[in-house]
């Protein structure tokens, strides 16, 4: 991680979250990028195409893919298609989880479809491109993330549509900001090491503006991201995901946790809508799940990497969640068509609806 001025993962009240959002992070192996900068004067107004689109131009990864956008000076509305638009000015972040398809822009004018002209925009890198009628100054970095689709379902489950971040209200996320501006603006100057100093910048940005995002959800907020804020489940949450494959009891984790095991159930509940030991399971079978759609190791090396003592339990398991044994999981999966989830796996680890 890059240094800054203080800790982004220490402003009181977040430090555990902040372990377990590390944990799930090292798991879904985010790969992060900026991909347009752009001055905008009003009236202008810009459609972004759908992350299936967007994804293909960045590599036949598969991968889910999150768009968002820092607004470093002016203002305008985003929105999802279809959607009602949010306010979004200098200083703040709005991300798009889901890869919707969504339009952005400051005062009425033609909306200028984006995705006709994406590769174009991609080939351009990020030498600062410029649109609009002359009026009021509005400036974009543009990144996109790409991850895992059902590992990061415990991450992105809970997460709207849509939602807008500020991050100017402290030095970090003031020193992030200038960061990022500073490198965008040297970006085409073919510096060594450049790109990777954008990714890990794409990344930290993302990060932090998940943990924000998890400080500021209500009280009464259930689900995965207000679980990973609860301390007992927060702390349990990062615990299972630091070592998946240990042979976790509810005791165990429990005594690891420091409370009992009839309160750590029922918190586990109220939040994530399962037992700890029922969500450790599927954790370890979309990990395993991964591990056949990018090896080509044994069923039975797998299973032991997942806390499995015997392949013939880890087989059960698997169909079980799957609908189908490993081996027929792997070859779907390669083939281009990998079997979905069963049961809850539409909306795993206790995710809300979006609204």
């Amino acid at each position: 991680m890059l240094d800054c001025p203080g800790s982004f993962a220490r402003r009181p009240g977040t430090a555990l979250d902040m372990d377990v959002l590390s944990e799930v992070l090292k798991a879904i192996r985010l790969d992060a990028a900026f991909f347009y900068n752009a001055e905008f004067t009003a009236p202008w107004s810009v459609r972004e195409p759908r992350s299936e689109v967007v994804a293909p131009h960045f590599g036949p990864t598969g991968g889910n893919v999150i768009i968002y956008h820092l607004l470093t000076e002016g203002r305008c509305v985003a929105s999802v298609e279809g959607g009602n638009p949010i306010e979004i000015g200098s200083g703040d972040i709005v991300i798009f989880p889901h890869g919707d398809a969504h339009i952005l822009g400051n005062g009425s004018t033609k909306t200028i479809d984006l995705e006709p002209r994406l590769r174009e925009i991609l080939a351009q890198g990020l030498k600062l491109a410029r649109a609009g009628g002359g009026g009021e100054m509005t400036r974009i970095v543009c990144g996109y993330m790409s991850c895992d689709p059902q590992l990061s379902s415990a991450l992105l489950g809970g997460l709207p549509p849509v939602f807008r971040v500020p991050i100017r209200d402290d030095a970090g996320g003031q020193w992030l900001e200038n960061t990022i501006r500073f490198s965008v603006s040297q970006a085409g100057n073919s510096n060594l090491g450049g790109e990777a100093v954008l990714s890990k910048l794409s990344e930290v940005l993302f990060v932090e503006t998940i943990r924000r995002y998890i400080a500021q959800l209500p009280s009464e907020e259930i689900g995965w991201l207000a679980g990973a804020r609860d301390p007992e489940v927060g702390r349990a949450l990062a615990v299972l995901h630091r070592s998946p494959a240990s042979p976790w009891t509810i005791a165990m984790l429990a005594r690891e946790v420091g409370i009992s095991r009839s309160v750590l159930a029922e918190r586990f509940r109220h939040y994530l809508k399962e037992p700890p030991m029922s969500y450790l399971t599927r954790w370890r079978l979309l990990l395993a799940a991964r591990m056949l759609k990018s090896s080509n190791r044994g069923v039975a090396d797998i299973a032991a990497d997942v806390g499995y003592e015997s392949e013939a339990a880890f087989n059960r398991a698997f169909k079980r969640q799957f609908d189908v044994p490993p081996a027929r999981f792997r070859g779907a999966a390669r083939g281009g068509k990998p079997p979905r989830l069963n049961g809850n796996g539409a909306a795993p680890f206790g995710s809300i609806n979006r609204q």
